[in-house]
């Protein structure tokens, strides 16, 4: 088969036929409203870029105690769920396919984003580097509150309701978000888990948490509707482990108890430190579909392909700036350049403006 044709070609993704392997990534974009709820101008957006394979939505808070951002969308009350629906729709009227990222951010919050102004909670009270955005601006990060036992049995129960109404939303999946420094990631490094019970200390118990949350949701989808993102490596939000080879190749190996649609691989730091992890030992340690993303070109994801090396293909900052990313790699189209500055909060300038291609993007 040509190179070329690779990315175009369908899947079998779980109990999910998608038509290329061309997935848009979750992408934090702060647009929603006041309760924290996605608009027609989600909809607009993700109508868009309904041809993707794949549409994975931006994180999504499980609850209150998830936000760590202004203005980003959640999935836990019928406002929320109301204003996803609208956007399920938009993209299914296109023929399109569209994920639901599930998201806790544990310590990675700050009060003033907190119910009642309430401390972040994470596995071990361990304040992160840096500064959190909240709506007046950066502020410090503060020492989150450890979890207690029965509250993580909470979490997990926040989990479970919020798959419950991505299916009510009308999404066609989800997948779970374990990566970039947030709750389940949290909980997986050494580096923020000092736990001595049963959800800390050795790797068993600290990937305790990421695995009942995959069964709590399968109480709710099946597992071929079911994906899940890791970063091996990201340092991003403070985070870190001593053995990230192991930990992960530990993880993705029990990942196959679950059969899950997809394993989707954020491959490299982004903070921009060199790679020290051995992808292919996950990648071959996983029986399913893999889905790697971290600044991949259309040549070097067909070279992936290619190569198999991955199953399909993430893509962040070029669909932002390309809705019909999908035509234009097609048809070897020039690509719209990102704008950065548009890429967090605003209005449709730099999210539904964007424009798609004309003849006069062909390549000659």
């Amino acid at each position: 088969m040509p190179t070329t044709k690779l990315l175009f070609t369908s899947l079998k993704l779980g109990s999910l036929t998608i038509p290329n392997r061309i997935v848009m990534a979750p992408l934090t974009r702060n647009r929603a409203n006041q309760d924290n709820a996605p608009h027609q101008l989600h909809a607009k957006y993700y109508g868009q870029r309904a041809s993707a394979g794949l549409i994975i939505t931006e994180a999504s808070q499980i609850s209150e105690q998830g936000i760590g951002y202004p203005s980003t969308p959640g999935i836990h009350n019928p406002t929320q769920v109301s204003g996803w629906r609208a956007v399920t729709d938009a993209v299914h009227e296109k023929g399109g396919r569209i994920f639901l990222q599930l998201w806790h951010v544990g310590r990675i919050s700050h009060p003033s984003l907190q119910p009642n102004n309430e401390l972040p909670v994470a596995p071990s009270a361990i304040k992160p580097e840096g500064e959190c955005v909240t709506y007046d601006g950066p502020q410090a990060f503060v020492e989150p509150r450890a979890l207690k036992l029965d509250e993580i049995k909470d979490i997990v129960q926040q989990f479970r309701s919020a798959a419950h109404n991505a299916k009510i939303a009308g999404f066609d999946g989800v997948e779970i978000h374990a990566a970039n420094g947030y709750l389940l990631d949290q909980f997986l490094r050494d580096g923020t888990n000092h736990r001595n019970d049963t959800y800390g200390g050795n790797l068993k118990n600290r990937s305790r948490l990421i695995f009942d949350v995959i069964e709590t949701v399968l109480e709710e989808w099946d597992a071929g509707r079911v994906g899940i993102r890791i970063s091996p490596e990201n340092s991003f939000n403070d985070i870190r482990d001593s053995a990230p080879q192991v930990t992960f190749n530990f993880v993705t190996e029990k990942l196959n108890t679950y059969k899950l649609a997809y394993l989707h691989v954020l491959e490299g730091d982004m903070v921009g430190a060199p790679k020290s992890i051995d992808y292919s030992q996950i990648r071959s340690r996983f029986d399913g579909a893999y889905m790697a993303n971290s600044g991949y070109t259309k040549e070097s994801s067909q070279k992936s392909l290619e190569q198999n090396y991955s199953d399909l293909i993430s893509f962040g900052a070029l669909y932002i700036a390309n809705p019909d990313l999908v035509e234009r790699f097609s048809e070897d189209s020039h690509l719209n350049t990102p704008n950065p500055e548009t890429f967090y909060g605003g209005d449709e300038k730099g999210y539904t403006d964007y424009p798609f291609r004309t003849p006069a993007d062909a390549t000659v």
